[in-house]
């Protein structure tokens, strides 16, 4: 079956199996990565702020982005998650090493799904939000392979070392 009708189908899934997801936590016995699964059906559809237009509509949002205080270049993408994630700025966020690969912490609510691009296997300096715990993530390592519930919203231009010990992220607008 061709990925555009399984991802609508998936997207259709009844409210009891969005309800079954919402119930499970990162703290379940036996839990695995966020960046592992493969299922759309724990997407939260939240309204995305409006989608940029003109000149503005392709170019990386510029961020300011703190770890642990020290200062990193960041860019978000255009995604309908990361403008989504703008709208929550400035944030802060306290990380969690998570399997060795990434940092995890939580943002204040669900991020949207909404238009989501094509899934993308993470590398180290992806900032990215897994859909059905709401999660940001940060991969100081190389992710798994691309998954339809990890968004990558943008990079952090930090080498692998310093994004492994980040204990506490925080973003800005740029000025």
């Amino acid at each position: 079956m061709p990925s555009t009708p399984r991802r609508t189908l998936l997207r259709a899934a009844p409210a009891a199996a969005l309800l079954a997801l919402a119930a499970c936590s990162n703290d379940a016995p036996g839990a695995t990565s966020p960046s592992a699964s493969s299922s759309a059906a724990g997407r939260q559809e939240t309204t995305a702020p409006p989608a940029p237009s003109g000149p503005d509509r392709n170019t990386a949002m510029d961020v300011r982005v703190t770890l642990d205080g020290r200062p990193v270049d960041a860019t978000l993408n255009t995604s309908p998650a990361a403008r989504d994630l703008a709208t929550l700025l400035p944030l802060t966020v306290d990380l969690k090493d998570f399997h060795g690969t990434e940092r995890i912490g939580e943002p204040p609510r669900k991020l949207t799904t909404d238009g989501a691009p094509e899934p993308a296997a993470p590398g180290v300096g992806d900032i990215a939000y897994y859909a059905p715990w709401g999660n940001l993530a940060l991969f100081y390592q190389d992710g798994p392979s691309a998954s339809t519930d990890l968004l990558i919203l943008g990079h952090i231009d930090a080498d692998a070392d310093q994004l492994a010990r980040a204990e506490r992220i925080t973003i800005e607008t740029a000025s």
